[in-house]
């Protein structure tokens, strides 16, 4: 059964409601799979965009301290320049700070777990507690080498929020820009600002600029230049490809006073690189100041933006999914109306068919359907108004025909009894198999259900034993009486002394190959035959192969599909026969069978098979060839059990004496 087959064998087994249960259920199993990828496609987006969100909500208190510990650090240089006292900004500072730092471990409290960010917070929060509490044990140098390694914390925890929050995955260019500018860009620039403004610090006369100040002074302003110029760019390309046009204003302004800001601060620097010019401290301290403010404000403004954008994003990706609900329960309920209209149609057709029929079978068989249907269904009602009209001129016909098919199955029955009687009459009979000389023989024969076609003879003549085995394909009349032919002419060649194998098989081949074709059948039979004398076993033709069991109990099998080919198939098989000989000793068992034997099936469709029969000989080859014989039949038995032979069961047992 192929796999179309199959299906239509299976969907015929089951009741209109479970096919519809079935259909509907598929349709949905895509369906249900489909919506589930899109939603989990779009939480996902909206997931990407709230920790986002988050990590931007963690940079807030980080700004603060961006702006404040540079600042501090500008304090204590003064103060450690100028012997001057800021002992009251400092501690409002520092104040500050500390509410700053409280500020932050809230948010790594309510964040942390998720951006990984706890064991960085910690450090930094370590090392400014240690900062407070040793600072007045540490010289110049130590205060700068702390206050770097605070903002290097400041930036490693910065660069961890980045990371782990998606904003460095961004994967729109208008936010991915905001964050280049809030997450790296800008917070570089700052740092430089806060060195512009320390070195100005530092000395307080035009005359105490030295030559490392200036080039540190000139290093500065070229990086700072360079970061302003890429910074401006890319903003430039977050605006033109924001595609909905959300981007207020107010941002690009504070963009354009930035540049502004950063370009009068870079030239005011870029005069350093004469050594005659003069180093004007408070000019690059009051330039940095503003770039700085600049900075925190655009900073604050972009960042909201940033927040805005990744807000509308997520407000997108809700919209999107409650539309593909309100599509999809559309689409169900239009399912579920068609299934419902299309399956009470169904049914309705389905319950007058059912009513006709049951009126036919009463007897009414003029009954005829009235439906109101235009589709397939409409066309199944006509064709079984067609029906009920045929059965009507049908039913007159047939009981003419059964009258004559009495008659004829009466007169086959006969011909095919006459047939079965001729084949047990032309087996060889007990009596006959025991004058053999030198061997004991026991053969077995049943048919099935039907005339078969299996063939099996053991003549002697004038001390020479000729043994055939065959099987003609099919079953039948027509196979029952190829197989009578097989037998008269093994019958009449043996008279005739004639020992060539080749002529022999020549000969029963061409008288069968000429009456298949007047038969015009296409029946054929495969045929072994075995010369026997004084412990010589010459074997010739095809057939199955034959089974060899020595008297030491080794198995040998001879293939027999080099020895002949079949009976009754070519007009000519004269090149195609062949022999090979077996020299017997005392106790070898030969064992010669139909594939009825190998190809029988139990319930389980599983064949009985050569191994099963090998293995029956090996344990009863001691004994006489009548119970050899037994065993295998009862074996074979035991195996097909309630299932029906399909095949003639042919076995010729041969043991050397």
């Amino acid at each position: 059964m192929n796999r179309k087959s199959l299906g239509i064998h299976l969907m015929n087994r089951l009741s209109y409601p479970q096919k519809f249960t079935l259909i509907g259920f598929l349709f949905a199993i895509p369906l249900t799979l489909l919506m589930y990828l899109l939603i989990s496609e779009i939480n996902s987006r909206v997931d990407f965009a709230q920790k986002e969100i988050y990590g931007n909500q963690y940079l807030r208190p980080l700004r603060q301290l961006r702006e404040y510990i540079p600042k501090l650090q500008l304090l204590k240089a003064e103060e450690l320049n100028h012997n001057s006292s800021n002992f009251d900004a400092i501690k409002i500072l520092e104040a500050k700070i500390d509410a700053n730092f409280q500020s932050l471990a809230n948010t790594d409290r309510q964040l942390g777990t998720t951006l990984i960010t706890s064991e960085k917070f910690n450090k930094l929060y370590q090392d400014w507690q240690n900062f407070k509490l040793r600072r007045r044990q540490w010289s110049r140098e130590t205060y700068d080498f702390v206050y770097q390694r605070l903002a290097a914390d400041i930036n490693r925890l910065s660069a961890r929020v980045g990371d782990t929050s998606n904003l460095i995955l961004d994967p729109d260019l208008d936010t991915y820009y905001l964050m280049d500018a809030t997450l790296l860009k800008l917070p570089e620039m700052q740092k430089i600002l806060s060195e512009i403004r320390l070195i100005s610090r530092k000395s307080s006369a035009p005359s105490d600029a030295t030559p490392a100040e200036r080039a540190q002074l000139i290093t500065l302003a070229g990086k700072l230049r360079e970061l302003n110029q890429n910074l401006a760019i890319n903003m430039e390309v977050g605006f033109s490809n924001n595609s909905h046009g959300n981007l207020r204003p107010k941002l690009s302004e504070h963009l354009r006073n930035f540049n502004s800001v950063v370009e009068q601060l870079t030239e005011q620097l870029d005069k350093l690189i004469y050594p005659t010019a003069v180093v004007e401290y408070d000019a690059y301290l009051d330039g940095s100041d503003r770039v700085l403010t600049s900075s925190f404000q655009l900073w604050d403004e972009s960042l909201t933006e940033l927040d805005f954008l990744l807000q509308q994003r997520i407000y997108s990706f809700v919209a999107k999914k409650r539309v593909i609900a309100i599509f999809v329960l559309i689409i169900l309920g239009i399912v579920i109306y068609l299934f419902a209209s299309f399956y009470g149609a169904v049914m309705q057709t389905v319950f007058v068919l059912d009513e006709a029929a049951k009126k036919m079978a009463s007897g009414n068989i003029a009954h005829k359907i009235t439906l109101d249907n235009r589709d397939e269904l409409g066309q199944v009602v006509g064709s079984f108004n067609k029906i009920a009209d045929a059965l009507v001129r049908a039913n007159q016909e047939i009981t003419v025909l059964n009258d004559r098919l009495k008659a004829e199955n009466v007169r086959m029955s006969a011909e095919l009894d006459v047939t079965r009687k001729i084949q047990q009459m032309l087996l060889p009979k007990d009596l006959e198999l025991k004058e053999v000389i030198g061997l004991d023989i026991a053969g077995f024969m049943e048919a099935a259900e039907e005339v078969g076609g299996d063939y099996y003879d053991v003549l002697q003549h004038e001390g020479r034993v000729k043994i055939g085995i065959g099987d003609v394909t099919g079953h039948g009349l027509e196979s029952g009486v190829l197989m009578i032919m097989v037998q008269t002419a093994v019958r009449t060649l043996l008279a005739y002394n004639e020992a060539d194998p080749v002529k022999f098989l020549s000969a029963i081949n061409s008288a069968i190959y000429d009456n298949v074709q007047r038969m015009k059948c296409d029946k054929n039979a495969s045929l072994a035959l075995l010369d026997y004398q004084e412990g010589m076993l010459k074997l010739s033709g095809q057939h199955e192969e034959m089974i060899l069991v020595r008297s030491n109990g080794s198995v040998e099998r001879f293939d027999t599909i080099d020895l002949g080919f079949p009976i009754g198939l070519d007009a000519n098989i004269a090149e195609f026969v062949a022999e090979t000989v077996v020299q017997l000793n005392s106790g070898d068992v030969v064992v010669l069978y139909t594939d009825g034997i190998t190809e029988a099936e139990n319930m389980e469709k599983v064949l009985y098979g050569l191994e099963r029969l090998i293995e029956v000989i090996q344990i009863n080859w001691r004994r006489t060839a009548a119970e050899i014989r037994q065993a295998v039949i009862e074996d074979v038995r035991s195996h097909i059990g309630e299932q029906k032979v399909f095949d003639d069961i042919t076995l010729l047992v041969l043991k050397q004496k």
